[in-house]
């Protein structure tokens, strides 16, 4: 259920007299990230020095999600607030102008350097907010993380210290895992064409030209203009291989993959991949490693690369 507006409102000033998350039920502080990526982060950063709860779950498209009630009153009982930025939550933008007044609120990805930004191809001062995708980048905002959490728990400082290098240390060895193996897919065979372009700095990083059915938002469509354009690609370039994302409709695909065959050229789906949201809960796929792992060991089994049967750490759900 979403709300409108004056609803809105009218819940953030009623649950304002109520109290926080910590002191409600538990001694910890209360952390609501926006989505699965910056909430495993966080629990891996401070560990049960912290409750967090995630807004938005597996499978859920964070470009198009608009604040439930539950949302509201969580958020307005938090000890603090982080979310991604860079408009990703482009239908939460008001609330958390709104809410900035009153509580702490942190915008992670936007801790990523502006020079390694890429800039959005429609509006001016936009940008891809797609840098979970590359560990690299992941780390400047594991490090915002790291700040705000220490910032909220000052008392425990080293320990959440320790923890964010523990976890950067782990990021660095799924870069050099992502760049080992993508980089076993023969170079005419590195094209990753899928849903909405969400893995542009992923191809930047890896050296793949990345073709996004939609554009950056999942709110734009892709018309029968762009759908013939790319069936059109596939057959004259020979493009065997299609992937799904995990949070956005297969529609286009099927699509693709049907005007392909009417022009006498197959082409499969070569896996589903996490663009916007990890996988199920509890699984190694829910976590943020498990999540990178999972694309770049699909991707590269897919077109050709030498991979591991069950993935960096041989924990994939299924074999490659």
């Amino acid at each position: 259920m979403t709300l409108s507006r004056r609803a809105a409102l009218g819940l953030i000033a009623g649950a304002s007299a109520l109290p926080h998350i910590a002191g409600a039920a538990s001694a910890r502080p209360g952390v609501v990230a926006t989505t699965g990526m910056i909430a495993d982060t966080a629990r891996r950063i401070a560990g049960d020095l912290i409750d967090v709860r995630a807004l938005m779950g597996p499978g859920v498209d964070p470009h198009s999600y608009r604040q439930t009630r539950s949302d509201i009153v969580a958020l307005t009982r938090a000890d603090l607030i982080l979310r991604h930025g860079l408009y990703l939550e482009a239908q939460l933008e008001k609330l958390f102008a709104r809410m900035a007044k009153r509580s702490t609120l942190v915008a992670v990805g936007e801790a990523t350097p502006a020079e390694f930004l890429i800039a959005h191809p429609d509006y001016d001062n936009k940008f891809d907010p797609h840098v979970w995708m590359v560990p690299a980048l992941w780390a400047h905002a594991s490090r915002a993380i790291r700040d705000a959490l220490t910032a909220l728990l000052p008392d425990e400082a080293e320990t959440i210290a320790a923890r964010a290098e523990d976890f950067l240390t782990d990021i660095a060895r799924l870069d050099a895992y992502a760049l080992e193996t993508l980089t076993s897919v023969p170079e005419p065979a590195r094209v990753l064409l899928t849903a909405h372009d969400a893995f542009g700095y992923f191809g930047r990083a890896y050296g793949f030209e990345v073709i996004g059915i939609q554009g950056i938002s999942t709110e734009s469509e892709a018309g029968l203009n762009r759908i013939s354009e790319l069936v059109e690609m596939l057959a004259s370039r020979k493009i065997s291989a299609v992937f799904v994302e995990s949070s956005v409709s297969d529609r286009n695909t099927r699509a693709l993959i049907e005007g392909a065959a009417a022009r006498d050229h197959e082409v499969r789906i070569g896996g589903e991949l996490y663009s916007d949201a990890m996988g199920a809960e509890g699984s190694y796929e829910g976590t943020y490693i498990g999540m990178i792992d999972h694309n770049v060991t699909t991707i590269a089994a897919a077109l050709g690369g030498t991979v591991p049967s069950r993935g960096m750490n041989g924990r994939l759900a299924q074999a490659s």
